[in-house]
C-alpha cells in the first residue's frame, strides 16, 4: 500500500508521516515546494527515515502537480492547508485557495484515479462555540473565522464526492492538537517558548476559552486507526481527549510543571473579535472508539499533564528551542 501524506512537512504530518514508515508503509511525502528544498518538519526525521520517504515538492493549488503526486497511490491523507485564525482575518483569499480549492484538486485526481480510501482533515473550530457538550459529530456548523469558514466548504465537497461519486472518503476532525513541532501561533508553544526564554510577563489574549486539547501522539494514532478501518466511507469522526479546560488554567497548569511563577499580560493583537472567538470546545469521542478502536492515551488532566511534560521537554532542547521567536507575536 502506497500512502500520499500531503501536508507531510507540518506539525501532525510530520509525526503521522513518521510514525507510518515504522510501521512498514510505503509513504510519499507531499511537501511544499520552496527554492531552498528544504522539507519543513522532515527535516527532523532521521537520515534513514528520510531515505524511506518518497518526497514529491509541490502546490496543493496547483490540480496538475496533486494529480502527479497522487498517480499511483493506494491512499491519501489530506492535511495540507492554511490553519492560522488570525492571518485568516487578513488573507482569507488564500485560505479559499488553499483549503477549498487545494482540497478539490485532492477530490478529483482521488476520483479519477481510482485512490481506494481518502482521509480528509477537518478541525474542531468547525463547531463554532460549542451549544452544547460534549460536541457530538451531530453538532451544528458554524464558520466564525475565514479559516473555518473554508474548512466547512472543505468537508462539505468532501462529503459531496461521497454521494454523488462514491469517493471512499472519511473527514477526520481532531480538536485541539499540541505537541513536539508544533508552530508557535498556537497558545501551548507560545506559553512554553516564553517562558524557557526567561521571560516572567508573557504575552497571551483572551484566557477565558475552554479546549479539549489532543496531545499529537493521540492525534496520529486516530488518522492510522481510520487508515485501517472498514466500512468508514462517508463518515465524520471526532479526534479528541474528552477532557475540557481554560486557556487560563493550561497556562497555570504549565507554569507548575515548570516550577515558574508566571504574570499574564493581555495582549490585544492577540485577542479574536467577540464574533469570532470559539468559547467553548469539548469533544465526545464515542464514535472514534467505536468504530474506530481508538482511544486516547492520553486523556483527562493527568494525560494533559504527561503531554505538556513531553512538550515541554521537546522546547527545551536548545536544537528545537533555536526553530522559535518568542519575542515576535507569531500569526
Amino acid at each position: 500500500m502506497k500512502i500520499l501524506i500531503t501536508g507531510a512537512d507540518g506539525f501532525i504530518g510530520s509525526h503521522l508521516t513518521q510514525n507510518l514508515i515504522h510501521l512498514g508503509y510505503d509513504v510519499k511525502a507531499f511537501v511544499q515546494y520552496n527554492s531552498f528544498n528544504n522539507w519543513g518538519w522532515l527535516e527532523a526525521l532521521s537520515k534513514e527515515e528520510q531515505e524511506t520517504l518518497d518526497i514529491f515538492s509541490g502546490d496543493i493549488r496547483d490540480p496538475y502537480g496533486v494529480r502527479e503526486a497522487i498517480r499511483g497511490c493506494d491512499v491519501v491523507i489530506h492535511l495540507a492547508a492554511l490553519i492560522a485564525i488570525p492571518y485568516s482575518y487578513h488573507s482569507p483569499e488564500a485560505y479559499i485557495e488553499t483549503n477549498i480549492k487545494g482540497t478539490l484538486n485532492i477530490l478529483q485526481a482521488s476520483r479519477d484515479l481510482g485512490v481506494e480510501k481518502v482521509i480528509h482533515t477537518s478541525t474542531s473550530e468547525v463547531y463554532g462555540t460549542a451549544k452544547f457538550v460534549p460536541i457530538t459529530e451531530e453538532h451544528p456548523i458554524l464558520g466564525q473565522s475565514p479559516y473555518s469558514a473554508t474548512k466547512i466548504a472543505a468537508d462539505h465537497l468532501a462529503y459531496s464526492f461521497y454521494a454523488s461519486f462514491g469517493l471512499p472518503i472519511t473527514t477526520i476532525r481532531p480538536f485541539n492538537t499540541y505537541g513536539p513541532r508544533q508552530s508557535a501561533r498556537a497558545v501551548i508553544p507560545t506559553v512554553v517558548t516564553q517562558l524557557l526564554q526567561g521571560k516572567k510577563e508573557i504575552k497571551l489574549g483572551s484566557l477565558s476559552p475552554t479546549r479539549d486539547f489532543n496531545y499529537v501522539k493521540d492525534t496520529v494514532n486516530g488518522f492510522i486507526a481510520a487508515l485501517n478501518a472498514k466500512n468508514i466511507a462517508g463518515d465524520v469522526i471526532n479526534i479528541g481527549s474528552n477532557f475540557e479546560v481554560s486557556i487560563g488554567d493550561t497556562v497555570g497548569i504549565i507554569a507548575d510543571l515548570m516550577s515558574v511563577d508566571v504574570n499574564i499580560i493581555s495582549d490585544e493583537k492577540r485577542i479574536r473579535p467577540t464574533k469570532s472567538e470559539v468559547e467553548r470546545l469539548w469533544a465526545d469521542n464515542q464514535k472514534a472508539r467505536k468504530i474506530l478502536n481508538w482511544t486516547p492515551k492520553y486523556a483527562g488532566e493527568s494525560g494533559f499533564r504527561k503531554g505538556l511534560l513531553e512538550t515541554i521537554e521537546w522546547f527545551s532542547d536548545p536544537n528545537n528551542l533555536r526553530f522559535y521567536k518568542s519575542n515576535i507575536y507569531n500569526l
